[in-house]
Order: structure tokens, then C-alpha cells, then sequence
């Protein structure tokens, strides 16, 4: 597709995965690709194409590196496009650039601050990014708090804001579960779930905001069962509820759609610091699509996303009971879950829908 349009832009990520590669170059190439592609067109690459990146630059207005790490190729690479007199961007969707964050990301991610070894690696890893970030001559990021913090590591850089959004199977198969929801009236099944789709090791902390509450309300509720997708281990209080607690692998983006939307309640808690409200908003949508509710920290991307009690709720450490406990009860009224549920998706269709972003990625990409 690069070549299809008169202006070209090429993202760049180190190795696909099914996370930021995902969101911060994947879905930016269909999203572009699906709108006048004749005018404007993209394509990604990555490591292995390293020895084709000369003829890529060569057909090339636009280059952007997503999340990669500085390497000398990387430095050549950027040599390539200042001859050619392109426009360099870095597009980061997390605060793993600037090493004065290092202790507090690690804090938060539970690693061992002791450890020598994972400390050299760490700050070598944001190192590298932040090295590659200033030889760029703009960022891209998802949300208006963590451009401060490039801007403040970078100045001379501006940050323009392409949220995260949706692809278009991951749109198509959610809408799908949100319609077949939507055409039983949100009526909730016995039990009913409350899921948690973040459960990798290093979101440990961030579940223990909320592991006292959810044992509590395993005790009261028990028609109540929880699902929690990843290899998060629940922790000593929710111990005594282990056969009501549904585990499922970390999924491929398709599968994790159905299984938020197999849930009522999607919690997103996190540990309320620098490092949390530089995240995106993400886990809102995710579910919001599906016609599931979410009750979330109000961290900056969720308190912009979410309207307390009208489209979610936002829940501070000491609230998640009381929330949660008012999002169990509307489980109850199906026409009161369903106003919520139907204003959430109508929203996330309108703002993270996959058809809606061409013209925000254009502008931040292609504005000098």
C-alpha cells in the first residue's frame, strides 16, 4: 500500500506483537489505508526488513518509529531519511523514555529495585528509547499527559494526540457481541462476572487495589464469579473463592473481545501515579464496545473517557465497593444497565471507532 498514495508515510516497529504494534502501528496503517489512499497511504516494517529500508525511505514523505529502541541501524536509518529531507516522528504510548521514571515504573510494575541486573536493563531500555525520541523532529502520543512529559524530556519536540482505537475485525467481532447483547435487553445470566483483562505478573499491584473488595463481594454474591485473563496470581484474599475464579491465558485480540463481552463488569484499577496516568484509556473502550460496563481509577485517560454513573465509573482506592456495588445493582434493572451500556458503545463507536481516525492521524503525522 505504501506506494498507492501521492504522500507516503512508513511506521517503523521493532518486532510485531500483539500489543503496541497493535494499536500504535497496525491499526494507524488501516486506518489511513482505508480513507483516500490515493492521496495518502501507509505501510509498516520492522527489523526484518532492514535491508530493504534504503529502497523504503527512497519512496517515502514520512517516517515514523513506534516505540523502537536506539540501535546503530536505527541511527542509519534516520541518516537515510535526513538526506532525503523527510519528516521523522516517534510514536510512544507509555513513559519508557526518560530514566528519572525508571524506580517509580519499576515500583509500580512490582519488579526488585534491588536487583542489579534488572535495574541496568531497565534504564538501558528507556535509554534507548529516549535516545531515538530526540532525534526525531516530532512525537506522537495518546493522550495530553504524556505528551507533557515528552515535551519536558524533549523540548525542542512538539507531541500531537492520536488516541489509541480500534481495528476493524476487533470493532466488526465486538459489535457483533454488543448486538447479540443488546437484542436480549442486557439481561444478566446467573452467575454473572466481573472480569479482569490486564493479569500479566506485573499488574500484581495495581489488582491488589481492588482484591480485598472483589473477596468481600465473592462473599456476599454468590450467583458472583470473577474471570481474569493472563498469569496474574489473585492474591491471599480471594484464596477461599479459587473454584469461582474463571483463568484463561493471555488471548489473541479477537478472542479477548468475546471474553470481555462474556462479562457484566470489566474493573481497570491501577496504582494512581505519574506512571498510571500516562497510560491510555484502552481498557474503557475494550469493553465499552462489547456492551460491557467498566468501573475504573479515575486516572487522567480514564477520568477524559468516562462520565461517573452516565458511561462507566470511576472509582478512587477507597470507593471500589460502593461502585461496584452500584454497578452490581443495575444488573438488576436491565432497562438501567442497558442506558449505560448502549450511551458507552454509541460513544466509543463515535471516538475509537476504526473508520473515524485517518483524519487525527493525518494531521499529527503530516503537520510540520
Amino acid at each position: 500500500m505504501l506506494r498507492t498514495g501521492e504522500t507516503r508515510i512508513a511506521y517503523f516497529y521493532d518486532r510485531p506483537d500483539n500489543s503496541t504494534f497493535r494499536y500504535r502501528a497496525f491499526n494507524m496503517v488501516e486506518a489511513i489505508n482505508n480513507e483516500n489512499a490515493h492521496e495518502v497511504s501507509a505501510s509498516w516494517f520492522h527489523v526484518g526488513d532492514l535491508p530493504q529500508m534504503e529502497s523504503v525511505i527512497a519512496v517515502s514523505d514520512v517516517l515514523i518509529f513506534c516505540r523502537s529502541k536506539y540501535t546503530p541501524a536505527h541511527a542509519h536509518i534516520v541518516s537515510m531519511a535526513r538526506r532525503r529531507g523527510m519528516r521523522i516522528g516517534f510514536d510512544i504510548d507509555d513513559l519508557v523514555f526518560d530514566t528519572q521514571y525508571a524506580h517509580l515504573v519499576l515500583d509500580t510494575l512490582d519488579q526488585d529495585t534491588s536487583n542489579e541486573l534488572a535495574l541496568n536493563d531497565f534504564f538501558a531500555f528507556m535509554a534507548r528509547h529516549g535516545t531515538l525520541l530526540k532525534l526525531c523532529d516530532f512525537a506522537i502520543t495518546t493522550n495530553q499527559f504524556l505528551a507533557k512529559k515528552i515535551e519536558e524530556f524533549a523540548p525542542h519536540l512538539s507531541a500531537r494526540i492520536v488516541p489509541n482505537f480500534l481495528n476493524r475485525r476487533q470493532q466488526e467481532i465486538s459489535e457483533y457481541f454488543f448486538h447479540r447483547k443488546n437484542a436480549t435487553g442486557f439481561k444478566s445470566a446467573t452467575p454473572f462476572h466481573i472480569g479482569y483483562f490486564s493479569g500479566t505478573p506485573t499488574h500484581r499491584r495495581d489488582f491488589a487495589v481492588v482484591s480485598q473488595t472483589l473477596a468481600r463481594l465473592l462473599d456476599r454474591y454468590s450467583e458472583l464469579r470473577l474471570t481474569i485473563v493472563g498469569y496474574l496470581e489473585p492474591g491471599p484474599y480471594l484464596q477461599r473463592h479459587a473454584d469461582r475464579i474463571d483463568r484463561h491465558s493471555l488471548q489473541d485480540f479477537v478472542n479477548l473481545q468475546r471474553l470481555i463481552a462474556s462479562t457484566e463488569i470489566n474493573i481497570a484499577p491501577l496504582i494512581d501515579n505519574t506512571f498510571t496516568n500516562c497510560k491510555s484509556e484502552l481498557k474503557y473502550f475494550e469493553a465499552a464496545i462489547t456492551g460491557t460496563l467498566t468501573v475504573a481509577t479515575p486516572t487522567y485517560t480514564f477520568n477524559e473517557a468516562i462520565r461517573d454513573g452516565q458511561n462507566g465509573y470511576l472509582s478512587k482506592s477507597h470507593e471500589w465497593e460502593e461502585k461496584l456495588e452500584t454497578a452490581i445493582a443495575r444488573l438488576g434493572s436491565p432497562d438501567s444497565y442497558s442506558d449505560i451500556a448502549r450511551r458507552a458503545f454509541n460513544e466509543c463507536k463515535a471516538l475509537y471507532g476504526w473508520d473515524r481516525q485517518a483524519d487525527k492521524i493525518r494531521a499529527a503525522t503530516l503537520h510540520v
